[in-house]
């Protein structure tokens, strides 16, 4: 999954673009899809990630579009950051981890669609490959039509809590309208996928 993280240091906000500089390249590219942004006073730019865990995104032909982040101090907000959209990343088109994902389905005909970066990664990681998350968002139509070119079924795994719960079921009716057979499944005890999978006999 190429995970990185951004260090910080408290006194420096402009590492990658300090970076990038001395490397020779032009900043406004950075720039335009949100890796750099411009500092409040309007002098200069400032990086967007800092001290987090970067999970790069990749479009459905395994090209990288976009990153997001996870804070790693508890004191920082918000948990997570996504890259801003760019006419290359549609969050409502993307699926995390579908470039990975896509022999598994193609194979099963199954998708299992989670809610978080690190729900698909423990499901790869125990062996479980046809899984993907949304990225923040709601399940959408667009996201329906690519996986129904792909598979026939599609079971839904949200976090068991109730905001959880509530998500499964907006995203059902996002299928109701194609020819997908989509199931759900509760988990129990208001864990997550990832959580799930942690327990001795996950």
């Amino acid at each position: 999954f190429e995970l990185g993280i951004a260090p910080t240091d408290p006194n420096v906000w402009d590492g990658l673009a300090r970076t990038l500089a001395g490397k020779g390249h032009t900043l406004d590219v950075y720039q335009a899809t949100g890796l750099l942004l411009p500092r409040r006073d309007g002098q200069g730019v400032v990086d967007r990630f800092r001290n987090r865990l970067i999970f790069p995104i990749f479009d459905e032909h395994g090209r990288p579009v976009a990153f997001g982040a996870r804070k790693i101090d508890p004191d920082d907000e918000p948990k997570y950051l996504n890259s801003p959209e760019h006419p290359r990343f549609k969050k409502s088109r993307t699926l995390y981890g579908l470039h990975l994902a896509r022999p598994a389905i193609q194979k099963s005909k199954i998708a299992v669609i989670v809610e978080g970066y690190t729900d698909v990664i423990a499901c790869h990681q125990s062996g479980i490959e046809n899984v993907v998350a949304t990225l923040g968002t709601a399940l959408t139509d667009d996201h329906a039509r690519i996986l129904g070119r792909i598979c026939d079924r599609v079971v839904l795994v949200f976090d068991g809590d109730v905001a959880g719960q509530k998500a499964a079921d907006r995203a059902v009716e996002v299928f109701f309208e194609t020819p997908i057979d989509v199931r759900m499944a509760v988990l129990p005890g208001g864990v997550d996928p990832a959580e799930l999978l942690a327990q001795p006999d996950g």
